[in-house]
């Protein structure tokens, strides 16, 4: 892929983000304002259309679930603040703690949430099934957190390593680890701290990786 192709590829994937978040963010106006809102009301606080928000949620049940755990993830400027460290690993280990935490707290509205989000919903055509459906609430935290090698990786080997952790942390490693594995919380944490160790030596030093390939 061509570097125009991929910019172009990232600035649509951050559009679509851009839109799910101001739908986000429109529900989580209205319920505080004391409405029970429909998807159509949010779709018109959030200045979209009705088939727009259809694209993303199919129905207001999903919309208002994601909406809720949407508040309960901070920032990276929350997150980090001020905090100044190299220590990525460190870092890695303080984004893990937050899902971590999000996740066992929430577990039966995520597991709703994420029920709700692969049911078919009004207006959901091809053009929708290519809309991105889930909110991206890991990137900017695991980015953050890599933030002190910015300057001495590659931006391609940031960018697999970024994708990486994203499928190591969250809600799917969550699923996995409980319903596949069957391990419990201390077990299941080990795991993926091992697993983001392991993703970080193999950026940090690929050549011995690549020596027992």
């Amino acid at each position: 892929m061509t570097g125009t192709k991929a910019r172009g590829r990232r600035d649509r994937s951050r559009q679509r983000q851009r839109t799910r978040k101001d739908l986000l963010n429109a529900a989580t106006r209205l319920v505080d304002s004391g409405r029970q809102p429909s998807l159509e009301e949010v779709a018109e606080e959030a200045m979209v259309s009705r088939a727009t928000a259809y694209r993303y949620f199919p129905n207001v049940e999903a919309l208002l679930l994601e909406a809720a755990m949407d508040l309960k993830v901070p920032t990276a400027e929350q997150l980090f603040g001020e905090d100044a460290s190299g220590d990525v690993l460190e870092r890695l280990y303080r984004v893990d703690a937050v899902f971590e935490d999000l996740l066992f707290a929430n577990e039966g509205a995520l597991r709703n949430m994420l029920a709700l989000l692969i049911q078919p919903g009004e207006g959901r055509g091809a053009k929708a099934a290519a809309t991105l459906r889930r909110q991206n609430r890991r990137g900017p935290l695991i980015e953050a957190a890599l933030s002190p090698l910015r300057d001495s990786l590659p931006s391609a080997a940031m960018e697999r390593l970024t994708q990486a952790l994203t499928v190591s942390l969250g809600p799917e490693s969550f699923i996995a680890t409980r319903d596949v594995l069957d391990l419990d919380r201390l077990a299941a944490r080990t795991l993926r701290h091992w697993m983001i160790r392991s993703l970080l030596e193999a950026t940090l030093h690929p050549g011995a990786v690549q020596a027992i390939q």
